[in-house]
């Protein structure tokens, strides 16, 4: 049992420099794709948590050696050039959304039946574009509840007999795309993926390109279509680069104490879209800099902040953190073309507007998004339920650090992707 943590004002406004770990989709597109390299890979800054722990899993659960320092962040692989251990093999999934999507294509290079589960939060998470897509490409998929969600039997084929084009949906999830995209090279003639509508998330699909090209393999993204060239993965060494979801948490504490916080090792040429919440957080009158390893926020002074207008759909995790600014500027936001995240670990929409009102703040739902006015607010203290969700927990810590008398239900529910959210949280008080 967990009791509801408090989140204490910040004195004073925040001057510092943060160091986050390494980014969880970033670990878990590694960690999958060096057990289907040939040879030993090492990966750096790896960032462990439940997601990746889950993965971690599935690796041992499948035959691929691995050797843990979790005190260095590192983690080695010794890849198997997409030879699995035989089924019946059982694939426990955890709550992470990346393993129940990335796995299933992946297990189609074994051979026998492979069963793949996870917790009842992540049994109501949706599957079935994928599942459409495998069964088109000529796999044998059972899904027992007729939902298009877990659990799933796979049934391995070697990789032989499927075909290597096929359509897929990309509205619900970008990670249905990424799924095949990473075992594209490893089928006989590659895989040419058609998009049936405009992706979400697609910096997700250019981040997954980038770590196969890491590794050797070639996957070319345009609007509507995914080409992945047969070949195979090569082994390497591997650096991960900080979460920039993890990171919004802290450009939205500056941004609305009129602090200033820099995240090392996330810079311009990062791969991950969410980096590109601080254009937000610019637009609403932070100061934004930032170097080839680094970037920097400094806000206004508090209740400067303008509201906002914008599409997140392509950095949809962060709209949580986004709220949780948009509660304390000075006038309206609207965030919109986020109607897919009500199909995540919470329904991102509902839940916030719904721990927003109880917080005194007029926040209204929408089809695709929602509208925050701060004007008609009047901003107090309570207990927020994050509906079990890592990201609610951490977006409305955010909005603790400027109002009084705001607790954290369920705190521990941040292991999911950052167990030391709450130390780091405390480095802004220093």
């Amino acid at each position: 049992m967990t009791f509801p943590r408090p989140v204490v004002p910040l004195a004073r406004p925040p001057e510092c420099v943060v160091e986050l770990p390494g980014s969880k989709s970033i670990t878990n597109r590694a960690l999958l794709i060096a057990a289907l390299a040939e040879g030993e890979s090492t990966l750096r800054r790896v960032l462990f948590s439940d997601d990746t722990e889950a993965m971690l899993g599935v690796l041992d659960a499948l035959g691929i050696p691995t050797a843990v320092d979790r005190a260095a962040a590192e983690v080695v692989v010794s890849g198997t050039g997409g030879r699995l251990h035989p089924g019946p093999v059982a694939i426990d999934a955890r709550s992470a959304g990346t393993v129940a999507r990335f796995v299933p294509p992946v297990l189609l290079l074994g051979s026998g039946p492979y069963v793949v589960d996870g917790t009842e939060q992540l049994r109501r998470r949706p599957l079935g574009d994928l599942l459409v897509a495998l069964r088109d490409l000529g796999a044998r998929v059972e899904d027992p509840s007729g939902l298009g969600a877990l659990p799933l039997t796979i049934h391995g084929c070697g990789g032989s007999g499927l075909g290597a084009m096929v359509d897929i949906a990309a509205d619900v999830s970008s990670q249905f795309v990424s799924a095949l995209m990473q075992v594209g090279p490893l089928l006989p003639a590659g895989l040419r993926l058609r998009l049936t509508t405009d992706a979400v998330s697609r910096p997700y699909l250019d981040m997954t390109a980038a770590v196969m090209a890491a590794f050797g393999a070639t996957a070319t993204v345009t609007a509507r279509a995914v080409v992945v060239a047969p070949g195979r993965y090569g082994a390497t060494s591997y650096t991960i680069e900080p979460d920039a979801s993890a990171a919004s948490y802290f450009f939205g504490a500056a941004a609305t104490t009129g602090g200033r916080v820099r995240v090392q090792g996330l810079g311009r040429s990062a791969l991950q879209g969410d980096v590109g919440f601080v254009d937000v957080l610019e637009r609403m009158g932070a100061e934004v800099s930032s170097g080839e390893d680094w970037t920097e926020v400094r806000g206004p002074a508090p209740g400067q902040l303008r509201g906002v207008d914008v599409d997140l759909a392509d950095i949809s995790d962060t709209a949580p953190t986004l709220a949780a600014v948009a509660a304390l500027a000075s006038g309206p936001s609207r965030l919109r073309g986020i109607g897919f995240i009500r199909n995540k670990e919470s329904d991102r929409i509902g839940d916030v507007v719904g721990e927003l009102c109880r917080l005194g703040v007029d926040a209204v739902e929408e089809d695709d998004g929602m509208t925050i006015r701060p004007e008609r607010s009047r901003l107090h203290g309570g207990v927020v339920d994050p509906h079990g969700d890592h990201r609610l927990a951490m977006s409305f810590a955010v909005l603790g650090l400027s109002a009084d008398g705001i607790s954290i239900d369920d705190p521990a529910c941040v292991e999911k992707t950052f167990p030391q959210f709450w130390d780091v949280l405390e480095e802004l008080r220093r």
